[in-house]
C-alpha cells in the first residue's frame, strides 16, 4: 500500500522586483512510496530534492499537481503527527544542551513529564550522545549535531521519516551506526524517505531509489533494476577461453570480451545464453557462475545525469 503518493507535482518559484523571473524547481513529479520501505531520492545540488520534501511536509506549497500522505491531503494535522523530519543544515539554539533540545522539541509534539525525559535519554543513548546530554550544543561537532537531529526526528515515534542528508559530516563509524538504525526502524515498520548525496549510503540501505534532475524524475526502481546492463552477463569458468571458443561465441552475440577466466557477453536475447553454455560445456569447461553485469549506483547516476544534461 502506498503511504505517499504524488501526481504531476510541480513547483515554480518567482523572483525579481516584478516576480517575472521563474525557476521550475519541480516538473510533474509522480512517485509512490510503499509502506515500510526505505526510499532513496538522488540528485545533484539544485535538483529539487529538498523542495519535494518541503512540499510533502506542507512547508512549501506546490504550484500544481496533487499529493497525499496516509491517504490524506497535504496540510492535515494528522499527517504531521505521524511524521518525523531531519532537515538539511538544521540549527538549534546553541545555549541549549542536547537533553534540553530534545525536551523542547518533545513539548512541541505535545509530550511531557517523565515519559518525555525517559524518551529523550533513550534517544540520546541510541544515537551515541548519552555522555554529551548535559553539554551545550555550541560545543557539538557537525557530526554530533546530525546525531542530535536524528534523535529529534524520532521523538514522536514517526510512521514516516523524512531525512535530508542524515549522514552529512558524520564519521564512518557514525554512518554505519545510522545505517543500522535505519534498518532497525524499517524492520519495525517505519517508512523512510531519504535524501543523500552519498550514493554508497543510499545503495547500501534503500529498497528503491529515484533519480531527480532539474526537477524531473529520470528513473525509479530498485538499485538492482536500474544498475543492470540490458542483456549483458559475466560468465566465470574454470579456465581461460581458447581463441576458437571465443570465435564460436562471437557468431551468436552482440559483443564478447574474454578476460582470463571471465567472459563478458552482450546477447540479443536471453535464449542465446543457453547456446553459449552449450559451447562452453562441449569444450569441457566448468561454469562456476553466471550473473547479469551491473554498474555501481554512482556510475549509473553519473551516466543518467549526463544524459539528462544532453537532452
Amino acid at each position: 500500500m502506498a503511504i505517499v503518493q504524488t501526481q504531476l507535482l510541480s513547483k515554480t518559484f518567482r523572483s525579481g522586483i516584478f516576480r517575472r523571473s521563474r525557476v521550475e524547481a519541480l516538473k510533474n513529479v509522480s512517485l509512490d512510496l510503499e509502506r515500510g520501505e526505505i526510499f532513496g531520492l538522488l540528485g545533484p545540488n539544485g535538483a529539487g530534492k529538498t523542495t519535494l520534501v518541503k512540499i510533502l511536509l506542507s512547508i512549501v506549497h506546490q504550484t500544481s499537481g496533487e499529493a497525499k500522505i496516509f491517504d490524506k491531503s497535504l496540510g492535515s494535522v494528522a499527517i504531521r503527527q505521524k511524521c518525523g523530519y531531519l532537515p538539511e543544515n538544521h540549527r538549534y539554539p546553541s545555549f541549549l544542551s542536547g537533553i534540553q533540545t530534545l525536551l523542547f522539541f518533545g513539548r512541541l509534539h505535545g509530550l511531557g513529564g517523565q515519559m518525555l525525559r525517559d524518551k529523550a535519554q533513550s534517544l540520546l543513548q541510541l544515537v551515541g550522545l548519552r555522555d554529551w546530554a548535559s553539554v551545550k550544543i555550541k560545543r557539538y561537532s557537525k557530526g554530533m549535531l546530525q546525531r542530535l537531529g536524528m534523535a529529534q526526528a524520532l521523538l514522536n515515534d514517526p510512521e514516516l521519516l523524512f531525512l535530508d542528508e542524515p549522514t552529512d559530516g558524520v564519521d564512518p563509524v557514525g554512518r554505519k551506526e545510522i545505517r543500522d538504525l535505519l534498518k532497525d526502524l524499517k524492520a519495525r515498520g517505519t517508512t523512510i524517505f531519504l535524501n543523500s548525496h552519498l550514493l554508497s549510503e543510499v545503495e547500501a540501505i534503500s529498497d528503491r531509489v529515484a533519480i531527480l534532475h532539474k526537477g524531473e524524475v529520470l528513473k525509479v526502481g530498485t538499485v538492482s533494476e536500474i544498475t543492470a546492463h540490458h542483456l549483458e552477463y559475466e560468465i566465470r569458468t574454470d579456465k581461460p577461453l581458447s581463441d576458437g571458443v571465443a570465435q564460436a561465441i562471437r557468431q551468436i552475440v552482440r559483443d564478447v570480451r574474454p578476460e582470463g577466466n571471465i567472459l563478458h557477453v552482450a546477447v540479443n536475447a536471453k535464449s542465446d545464453l543457453n547456446r553459449i553454455l552449450d559451447i562452453l560445456r562441449a569444450e569441457g569447461m566448468f561454469i562456476e557462475s553466471m550473473a547479469p553485469k551491473r554498474s555501481s549506483l554512482e556510475d549509473y547516476f553519473i551516466e543518467v545525469i549526463r544524459s539528462g544534461d544532453a537532452t
